[in-house]
């Protein structure tokens, strides 16, 4: 360990590096972190470090929670351990910093049990104990505006100027018109090793959609972590500004994060394909996996949607589902069983926007398609056409509750939410749900001013 630390600092002298940048997600997928200089990485890469357990603590706006009991007022908001995962080393591109994705530890030095990263580990472990592995990729739609961090403010969030005007979806001109940025970012994603597999314009002013390329394990979303933050980082240098909100406009579709995935079994053979199958048929494991997608998701939705504008997304007509439905190569339902060669059949979970934290996203998908392994869970038949059309006449539990407030309760109730995650993860993470749902219920916004200040 210790040859290998000299040998690894020794190089970063020789390259002319001077300073680190680390970062851990919270509970809401942010990146916390720092810059460091050469001898406080090496320390942490001996020894781990402390941070303060704040970011457990607080929500998106630096607030911090009225109640809770892993950190609070309380405890006094010790600093919480964590490591650095030396694995995950990349540099950020344009000025060869090493960056290294950090994971909190408890107490003893195990898992830390509201870490999103740790959860997602539990959750694997359950697909290796199967004898499977995950491989995966997230997809993303994002925003773009001409604006910047002072200028969107001056706005109010008002009249926003996006970055192309129009309806472009697909669109070869506005890619080649914008080869510059377009390919820029794409360059820029290799270099920080979360390579794209393709990025064009969605159906909207300024909205792109970008495709990382699928990897294993916790690495698809370690990929999807850093785009999201990064991506910004990367328009911000340029005097643009990127959202991944859910809905940033009632005037155009919702932002998803649509996770792809497939198991792999010890042979390296896809896990959810079965070369004798025709071509309307589902595998066993696919088809269990979706059992338990469609039985457990709406358990898990307060993860998949996160936040209060998270529920503007989830409805009929707007290219997101109401409701747990599965078809085959069927955009329309919320999971996609895309057939093809064993190097193609897998599933896409369509339910999870872009403001979702990546590390929960995947743990809430995998684990509900695991348990529908588990358990031989069959779903009910696939969906062709449209799927808005039958979901109201599905059994409540497949529904998905309208609000936030709502889908906490839900996944508050849930036994299998306590099971794969944990009553700690569980007590916390709706804790932190609620308390967002209240903050929104606490303001006064524009429809309301708008609807009752002169009529009323």
């Amino acid at each position: 360990m210790t040859d290998d630390l000299d040998s690894r600092m020794a190089a970063y002298e020789e390259r002319g590096v001077r300073r680190a940048m680390l970062g851990l997600a919270d509970i809401d997928g942010v990146l916390r972190g720092k810059y460091v200089g050469l001898p406080k990485l090496r320390s942490l890469l001996a020894k781990g470090g402390g941070f303060c357990d704040c970011v457990f603590g607080w929500d998106v706006d630096d607030q911090l929670y009225d109640g809770g009991a892993v950190t609070g007022w309380h405890s006094g908001f010790p600093d919480a351990l964590y490591r650095l995962v030396t694995a995950t080393e990349r540099s950020v591109p344009d000025d060869d910093t090493p960056y290294f994705i950090g994971e909190f530890a408890a107490a003893d030095e195990g898992e830390h049990p509201v870490c999103p990263r740790s959860l997602l580990r539990r959750v694997l472990r359950r697909t290796d104990d199967l004898g499977y592995r995950v491989k995966a990729g997230f997809e993303y739609e994002l925003f773009v505006f001409d604006e910047d961090a002072d200028s969107v403010r001056d706005k109010g969030y008002r009249d926003l100027k996006p970055l192309t005007p129009g309806n472009f979806g697909y669109s070869v001109l506005r890619a080649a018109s914008n080869s510059e940025i377009f390919e820029a970012l794409m360059d820029y994603c290799a270099d920080f090793r979360m390579p794209l597999e393709g990025l064009h314009c969605e159906t909207g002013p300024g909205v792109w959609e970008a495709a990382l390329e699928a990897s294993e394990g916790l690495e698809a979303a370690d990929r999807a972590t850093l785009f999201k933050t990064f991506a910004k980082a990367f328009f911000a240098k340029r005097g643009a500004m990127a959202t991944f909100m859910a809905k940033w406009s009632m005037d155009y579709p919702g932002q998803s994060g649509h996770y792809h995935f497939s198991l792999i079994d010890s042979d390296g053979a896809n896990a959810l394909a079965d070369p004798g199958a025709g071509p309307d048929e589902v595998p066993d494991r696919a088809r269990w996996a979706i059992g338990g997608l469609v039985r457990y998701v709406p358990e898990f939705l307060a993860m998949l949607a996160p936040t209060v504008n998270s529920y503007t997304r989830l409805v009929k007509g707007a290219w997101a589902p109401t409701a747990a439905t599965w078809g085959i190569d069927n955009r329309t339902a919320a999971f996609r069983f895309i057939p093809g060669d064993d190097s193609r059949q897998h599933i896409e979970g369509r339910v999870g926007g872009a403001d979702a934290n990546p590390y929960l996203a995947s743990a809430a998908t995998i684990g509900a398609a695991i348990l529908g392994i588990e358990e031989k869970l069959e779903p009910p038949g696939a969906v062709a056409g449209n799927a808005y059309e039958v979901e109201d006449t599905l059994p409540p539990a497949c529904r998905f509750t309208p609000t936030l407030r709502d889908a906490a309760s839900r996944l508050a109730r849930s036994e299998a939410a306590r099971g794969l995650f944990g009553d700690v993860f569980v007590d916390h993470y709706v804790g932190t749900r609620l308390w967002e749902s209240r903050e929104y219920e606490r303001h006064v916004n524009a429809w309301q001013l708008g609807r009752y200040f002169e009529i009323i």
